[in-house]
């Protein structure tokens, strides 16, 4: 169990000083600045099925759901996800709808690597809410639920905030995932 004194909370801003005095003096940024972030865009690789008792997906339909998340949290463009494991015909659900996902994401940059290519980045809050989202629906929420445990993982993250009040075989409004995310600066426009 952690204990913290009134003398240890005046301690941290000057040690936090200190902690970006360093970094100055060794000619580097520290990984969060603010929001702004140093980031390097890293793979990455899943093969998700989907289990759950309330909603039924075909593996085409778990497939634009996953799409969606996807490009929600901010994967690079060009992302993939193919179907997997599916034994059911295109179209109807599947008792457990699979597919493998191939992406990029951004990643704090570490210091010591120096053959990435650096992307300015900064935090995003990013909000997938079942009743705000018109692809979501009420009985998405297992689904919600196993993104949380899944695939929100595989990107940097913090401030994560997750409600759900999901019930096996009842359809529930309310489930929310709610995270800040590294998502790159917007590029400057070109002159004309």
């Amino acid at each position: 169990m952690w204990t913290v004194n009134s003398q240890s909370l005046r301690r941290a801003p000057a040690a936090a000083g200190l902690l970006l005095m360093a970094c100055a003096a060794w000619g580097t940024e520290p990984a969060v600045s603010g929001d702004a972030v140093t980031a390097v865009w890293a793979p990455r690789q899943l093969h998700f099925v989907f289990l759950g008792f309330t909603a039924h997906y075909s593996c085409d339909g778990l497939q634009d759901k996953i799409r969606h998340v996807l490009t929600e949290l901010g994967a690079e463009r060009g992302f993939e996800v193919s179907f997997a494991g599916c034994s059911a015909p295109l179209g109807s659900p599947d008792p457990f709808p699979g597919v493998n996902i191939k992406m990029n994401v951004l990643q704090p940059a570490d210091p010591k690597d120096t053959g990435a290519q650096l992307v300015p980045a900064h935090w995003h809050r990013v909000d997938l809410h079942l009743e705000k989202d018109p692809v979501w629906e009420a009985g998405d929420c297992e689904l919600l639920e196993q993104v949380r445990q899944k695939i929100l993982p595989l990107f940097s993250t913090r401030n994560v905030d997750f409600a759900s009040n999901c019930v096996p075989h009842q359809i529930a409004l309310g489930t929310r995932l709610s995270t800040d995310l590294l998502v790159p600066d917007a590029k400057p426009a070109a002159p004309r």
